[in-house]
């Protein structure tokens, strides 16, 4: 990859250490090599403001784009309903796995980040690589996700327009070269006008960015997307009226004892919402263990599935609204209602599972409703004082499960007073959420935009990732070079090996290879008082530790470093997957330590350094901090086809790999089995003169 000479770029550039001392001293970013004559806050607020109308026109695309495929797959006029219902019953099977299949082929071919519903894949960006999301991704999850709904997916509109207003910000972000906290406010700011411009609702839309995507409430960040979403709405407004989602009749609260009532939803909610989080990562384990389909039939076989349960109860699929509104008005009967929550749930989950693309949010609203007014009606039948009626139970309904499904309390509330523009169930409606939310946190931690990420091993605490070493396998930071010994190896060869080796550490094993123990210079001195008595006739066997404490090469570092941190020792024996015993390497407790910093590093750089990486600078070394520097390289030919693990730069070379940016600008975060290819460029991290012979040597 050639880089520009001086010629070519006579604009003066900044360094990632200048992007971020700029940012404390609170001035503003450099655009196209000239800095604006503005400070940090007024900078953010501004960027809110261009997000927010990028984000608004977004919505309004997004729209358009659903109603566009659903007239390409539904010939029939009138609701989105109305056309699945006039459809022939061939076509409700067949146009769920069509669309499910050109999804299959967007996630595959286009974007992989468009599958699923979208905000976990937002909160990893913000979380662990900076707000970096590739601007391909509005495009892939934009088609996607209309494809998905359209065709009848039981999905909704929120987690697309929340990852396609905050691939817009990272763009944006990426531009005015913003350092990574710039960044990660850039990605907040599209997330909140995706959602304010979607559903009409600004306040919500920021208090969701704040609450699930940032983690916090920060004065800047949160001021850029207060802002964000005030301009999303008005831009929103402007073309589709201001008119709440959801017109419904005036509800009050009758009695005082119907709080015990709204207290009781909130526990059924709570039960229901964790079976909804469970279900839908059952079901992704199942598509995901078809391991002889190939991955863009899964979304087929879901829409395939989605469309059998639509034959019997059309209302389950697409979004869902024009179900919502007849049950926040009470015209579906207790044994309707549970079922239409039952299907809602299978085909919601058919449709996620396989790989399909959209929100959850609008199904935790369509579920919701469905339970509140079940329990309304049923309260209404067996108590003995008036209460309101089951669409007031269903509009609570849909706030509690909304904030037990996400954990997010405050977004529910202020989302349904907004969405409904009702403020007189807002008493029930708090009841009904703290109670749901605080029951769905005790009997899950995770919540449905988090538990994706745990089960990659990525754990989110206040928007951050607690701990990074769950993320890195103990094969990618292995050393193959060990020292072994066998059973019978007596002490004198023991000591003259000791000598002779830079280990501290002698795995014994039998005449298999099979581990029985470690010996160490610790063992030996512990045992001074057998060498005095019994010298030569001791062995390995007598001395070894006959407790090794081993890991094996699919666990992960925070594993290992627990592992580590029980002994003394320096390093530790690595076995293969499975039950084997025969050791395949050593895991030190400084490889640890140095994965450790590598992982905090990638997480701090992925904004600002990626960014420097993709303009492709002059400069090929620049500093960092500590006598340490990252460098740039193209990947040669010498390089090219085998593993990291297999190169083993680390050892031969003193340098990591932190990132590898292909050849279409997309950033990767390698792993052991990461292969470099030509046209490829890596950014490697080492001692400065490690660096530098390594760029001299292969540049």
């Amino acid at each position: 990859m050639k880089h520009p000479s001086a010629e070519e770029d006579p604009l003066p550039r900044e360094s990632t250490e200048e992007a971020d001392r700029r940012w404390k001293r609170r001035e503003a970013p450099v655009l196209l090599g000239r800095r604006l004559p503005i400070g940090n806050r007024t900078t953010m607020l501004l960027i809110g403001v261009v997000v927010g109308v990028a984000g608004g026109l977004g919505a309004v695309v997004y729209r358009w784009l659903i109603g566009a495929f659903e007239e390409l797959f539904w010939s029939s006029p009138g609701t989105p309903l109305e056309k699945v219902q006039a459809a022939p019953f061939i076509l409700v099977i067949l146009v769920p796995a069509v669309g499910g299949l050109l999804v299959g082929l967007i996630t595959r071919f286009v974007a992989p980040e468009a599958k699923g519903h979208g905000v976990p894949e937002v909160m990893d960006a913000v979380a662990r690589k900076g707000g970096l999301i590739r601007p391909v991704v509005v495009l892939g999850k934009a088609v996607g996700s209309a494809v998905c709904i359209a065709s009848g997916g039981s999905v909704g509109r929120e987690g697309p327009i929340v990852q396609i207003g905050s691939a817009v910000g990272s763009t944006i972000g990426r531009l005015l070269k913003l350092p990574t906290k710039g960044m990660r406010a850039a990605v907040a700011c599209g997330a909140a006008a995706g959602i304010a411009g979607t559903f009409n609702a600004p306040i919500a839309g920021a208090f969701f960015a704040a609450e699930v995507i940032l983690g916090h409430f920060a004065s800047v960040p949160f001021g850029a997307v207060v802002i964000a979403s005030v301009t999303s709405t008005a831009v929103a407004r402007s073309f589709l009226g201001n008119v709440p989602a959801f017109e419904i009749p005036r509800y009050e609260l009758l009695n005082a004892w119907e709080m015990l009532v709204y207290a009781a939803l909130g526990l059924v909610v709570a039960g229901a919402a964790v079976a909804y989080v469970r279900a839908l990562a059952w079901f992704e384990d199942r598509f995901d263990g078809l391991k002889e389909v190939p991955e863009v039939v899964k979304p087929a076989i879901g829409g395939l599935g989605v469309g059998l349960v639509g034959l019997a109860l059309p209302q389950v699929m697409g979004v869902g609204y024009d179900t919502i509104l007849p049950m926040l008005e009470g015209h579906f009967g207790i044994a309707m209602l549970l079922l239409l929550f039952g299907a809602k749930l299978l085909a919601t989950t058919f449709t996620l599972g396989s790989g399909g693309s959209g929100g959850v949010f609008a199904p935790s609203l369509f579920m919701g409703a469905a339970l509140g007014g079940a329990v309304g009606a049923l309260a209404g039948a067996v108590l003995g004082f008036p209460i309101a009626s089951p669409g007031a139970y269903a509009v609570v309904g849909m706030g509690a499960m909304v904030a037990a499904a996400t954990h997010a309390p405050i977004t529910a509330i202020l989302i349904i007073f907004e969405m409904t523009g009702d403020y007189h169930v807002i008493l029930g409606l708090m009841v009904s959420v703290i109670v749901g939310t605080l029951v769905s946190q005790r009997l899950s931690k995770e919540s449905i935009y988090t538990i994706k990420l745990a089960r990659r091993g990525i754990h989110l605490h206040q928007g951050q990732e607690v701990n990074v070493l769950k993320t890195v396998r103990v094969r990618d930071v292995m050393r193959r070079d060990m020292e072994t010994v066998r059973l019978g190896t007596t002490l004198r060869e023991l000591v003259e090996r000791m000598i002779e080796s830079q280990h501290y550490e002698f795995f014994v094993v039998d005449a298999q290879g099979c581990l029985k123990g470690i010996v160490s210079v610790d063992d030996i001195r512990h045992n001074l008082p057998r060498v005095k008595d019994e010298g030569d006739r001791l062995t390995a066997e007598d001395l070894m530790s006959t407790r090794p404490i081993t890991v094996r090469e699919d666990d992960t570092l925070d594993h290992a470093m627990r592992r580590i941190a029980r002994r003394t020792y320096e390093e530790i024996p690595v076995l293969p997957e499975g039950t084997s015993t025969v050791p395949i390497g050593a895991i030190r407790r400084d490889d640890v330590i140095q994965a450790y910093n590598k992982a905090i590093l990638q997480a701090d750089l992925a904004g600002s350094v990626s960014a420097r990486v993709s303009d492709a600078l002059r400069e090929q070394v620049w500093e960092t901090v500590g006598g340490f520097v990252l460098g740039q390289l193209e990947v040669p030919l010498s390089l090219s086809g085998p593993s990291l693990a297999d190169l083993q730069l680390r050892r031969r070379h003193g340098v990591e790999v932190l990132l590898v940016e292909q050849p279409d600008g997309r950033f990767d975060f390698p792993s052991g089995e990461t292969r470099l290819h030509t046209g490829e460029r890596i950014l490697v991290f080492g001692e400065r003169d490690k660096v530098r012979e390594f760029l001299a040597r292969f540049g």
